[in-house]
């Protein structure tokens, strides 16, 4: 198998049970509930269970995980104790479902099963479920029969993960099966077991059931009882045991007093925690520095310090010396009534006597020196805590550090609390880093904002996640911003891409990065930004748009320009006339003009009626290429939209230029519409057309003008007229002549000039 196997040697079996039931007494003599921990009864895992001393390979994966970073040197690696049978049995159950190939393979490693071993297996198992599976298969199949030591084990760690109905069965059926007597220990453990899942009823139960078993009831499971009822606020239910207990001709303990006086300030009962401190001292038990304590901590809990002051210098005229709780309790006491400076002196009194503060001191001070705005002692009382690596016990107190001293505007004292934090081992996370960012670019002071973000992608700490606090608006819309206006845009987006991957979608940032990458040359980048925008349906600003349009202008990119102004309209804004003045321009310049021309029905169709030189010039460019019939429908459009059309310049250019058929449809066009046009236009149209040869032309659009009552002083007409009597177009050559005759005599009197012009 490849395993160095070191056989214990079996060891002399003691009575473990008042060591399980008195454990968690003890504790409370020594200690003071953590934030949401129980100040007399600690949680099993915390409290030192029976057994043999911790062994790695047998403690909790997040214990053994954190000891694994504690990497042994490879000389030591090389004589490191050969592992021990127990251990191999432990890890094999923890890596591996519970099979008859695993308890062949356990059965294979050991030649013989005895109790110590057995214990030992049952204490380092990681899972509770293969621990009691391991319990019943070792006896079933004959191995060991089980002694009270291993069935008191199993209990314990049932009882420990609320596997209550398997720890009662064995108390109650397997055990008196196998013969063994039941007695007081196995009930506490039940008692207490049930307590800590919060079925007081079934402590209550198996402290009855107690009595109708025969077993013999003395003040250790009645303080278990107490324990179990008091946690629970049922102080009622707690004074009527302890009549029967003192009935029962059972004397309460100074431990019994220390549980219900707790209970009772717990529930708020303070006299009745009074009458009982009173009826310990008439009995003649004398309260202990743990008595002390508890009225001291139910005193500060009401808020009557008076009356814990007087405890506190009772106390110590007794010769009872205060513990680190007893100082720590009063420091509390005086900061929740506001006297910051009586809790001040008396820490320095606390450690004049020798008496060092620990994590549950500190985490007392922090927060509520914050809170009084005393800045400079939380500083010092940091200093304090790294110099001595002692961590809180509560992290979320060096956020509220951060936050106080940048509102103090000691922003150097506030990084200096994240170096603490590294110094101590406490993770930071993106929030910590999200309050000094902000404030050092609130205070102007950005560099130092770009290092805390320099770490934070160095590091991934946002990424992070078992992160709890994120980063907010305030501190990412800040920096972004300033280090896309300062070139730095590629950086902006990392930070941002992250924070994009917990969820975070700002349309502010999403536009600074579109700017920066537009100011940067880089309008590729920004418009995909833009696009990651349009996905998540987050609204785009108009000026990030402008700048990027901007940017592909000065890349020399007008159909990308163009295709960013469309999106820019799909999204309902509307771009200013040199907006587009400048994307027309460019893809006319750059001989796209029939872009420029759809850019310019974008314009005219949203209103904007400036740039009339250059649409004059885009109308100009497609009649001169051939694309008469979209020319006609931008003009068209201009004129439903009330802007000036200038004929006679078009019409005059494309007769000189010889694009007589653009003329000729341009001029049509005109009369179609009783467009008011100059004769001199009419003329050098016609002209156009007879020195093209296209004389049908020429007499079809003459007639359509004389028809509209259009006059002329064309002096070709002669011309005409001979040009189609020698091309056999004699009809037409004699109706015009005849329109001509007529029209002499009608019109005779008519003159001027007419412009073709709608008013805007």
């Amino acid at each position: 198998m490849g395993y160095h196997i070191a056989f214990t040697k079996p060891f002399q079996l003691k009575p473990r049970v008042c060591q399980i039931s008195l454990t968690p007494y003890l504790h409370f003599c020594t200690s003071i509930p953590a934030p949401g921990e129980d100040p007399i009864f600690p949680n099993p895992e915390t409290t030192a269970s029976p057994g043999p001393k911790p062994d790695p390979k047998t403690e909790t994966p997040n214990v053994a995980q954190e000891k694994q970073c504690q990497r042994i040197p490879r000389a030591k690696q090389q004589h490191r104790s050969p592992e021990k049978l127990e251990d191999i049995i432990c890890r094999m159950m923890a890596n591996r479902d519970w099979t008859t190939r695993l308890q062949n393979s356990i059965r294979a490693l050991v030649p013989e099963f005895d109790h110590s071993l057995v214990y030992n297996v049952l204490h380092g198992a990681r899972k509770p479920d293969h621990a009691l599976q391991f319990f019943r298969w070792v006896e079933r199949a004959g191995l060991i029969q089980h002694d009270r030591e291993t069935h008191m084990k199993i209990i314990q760690i049932l009882g420990r993960y609320s596997m209550l109905n398997h720890a009662r069965c064995i108390v109650l059926e397997d055990m008196p099966k196998k013969g063994f007597e039941l007695d007081e220990d196995m009930f506490v453990l039940l008692i207490d077991s049930y307590g800590k899942a919060g079925i007081v009823q079934e402590s209550v139960k198996m402290f009855s059931k107690m009595k109708e078993l025969g077993v013999e009831r003395s003040v250790k499971s009645y303080d278990a009882l107490f324990k179990v009822i008091v946690r629970k606020g049922r102080y009622m239910m707690a004074k009527r045991f302890f009549n029967k207990m003192i009935d029962e001709g059972i004397g309460p303990t100074r431990h019994t007093y220390n549980v219900l006086i707790w209970g009772f300030f717990l529930s708020m009962r303070l006299r009745t925690a009074v009458r009982f401190y009173e009826d310990m001292k008439v009995r003649g038990i004398s309260p202990d520095v743990v008595t002390y304590n508890t009225m001291i901590n139910g005193y500060y809990r009401l808020k009557r310090m008076e009356e814990a002051e007087k405890l506190f210098a009772e106390m110590k005229a007794k010769d009872i010396a205060p513990t680190v709780i007893s100082y720590t309790t009063m420091i509390k006491g005086y900061f929740a009534v506001d006297r910051i400076n009586d809790g001040l002196r008396l820490l320095e009194e606390m450690k004049s006597v020798g008496i060092k503060p620990n994590n549950v001191t500190y985490t007392t001070l922090l927060p509520d020196l914050c809170d009084a705005g005393k800045m400079t002692e939380a500083k010092d009382i940091l200093k304090e805590m790294v110099r001595r690596r002692i961590a809180p016990k509560d992290n979320s107190i060096f956020l509220k550090l951060l936050n106080s001293q940048c509102k103090a505007g000691d922003l150097k004292a506030a990084a200096d609390v994240l170096d603490g934090m590294i110094k101590l081992s406490i993770p930071s996370e993106a929030g910590h880093y999200g309050v000094l960012i902000e404030n050092f670019c609130k205070a102007e002071e950005y560099d130092q904002a770009v290092k805390f973000v320099d770490k934070l992608i160095e590091n991934d700490i946002i990424l992070r996640p078992q992160s709890t606090l994120e980063m907010e608006s305030g501190a990412y819309n800040p920096v972004i911003q300033y280090l896309c206006s300062h070139g730095q845009t590629g950086k902006a987006e990392i930070l941002f891409r992250q924070l994009l991957k917990k969820g975070v979608e700002d349309p502010l940032a999403f536009n600074n990065l579109i700017c920066g990458h537009a100011k940067e040359g880089t309008p590729d980048s920004a418009f995909e930004i833009l696009k990651i925008m349009g996905r998540k349906g987050i609204p785009r600003d108009a000026d990030a748009y402008r700048l990027l349009i901007e940017s592909y202008l000065r890349k020399g990119e007008p159909a990308d320009a163009k295709t960013a102004l469309d999106s820019m309209i799909e999204d309902g804004h509307l771009p200013d006339s040199s907006v587009f003045r400048s994307v027309m321009e460019s893809l006319y310049e750059d001989g796209r003009v029939q872009t420029a021309s759809r850019v310019m029905k974008s314009m005219v169709e949203k209103g904007v009626k400036e740039n009339m030189d250059l649409v004059a010039k885009i109308l100009e460019a497609l009649l001169m290429r051939g694309h008469e019939e979209e020319a006609l429908g931008r003009i068209d459009l201009l004129m439903s939209s009330q802007c000036n059309v200038n004929f006679d310049s078009l019409l005059s250019i494309l007769s000189e230029k010889g694009k007589t058929i653009a003329a000729l449809k341009l001029l049509d066009f005109g009369l179609q519409r009783d467009c008011d046009i100059d004769f001199k236009s009419y003329d050098k149209v016609l002209d156009a057309l007879l020195a093209a040869g296209k004389t049908l032309n020429a007499y079809s659009i003459l007639c359509k003008i004389m028809e509209k009552g259009g006059v002329t002083s064309w002096r070709s007409y002669e011309d005409l007229i001979k040009s189609l009597n020698q091309e056999g177009n004699t009809k037409q050559a004699d109706i015009l002549s005849r329109m001509i005759k007529g029209d002499d005599k009608s019109h005779e009197n008519k003159k001027g000039k007419k412009k073709a012009s709608v008013a805007a």
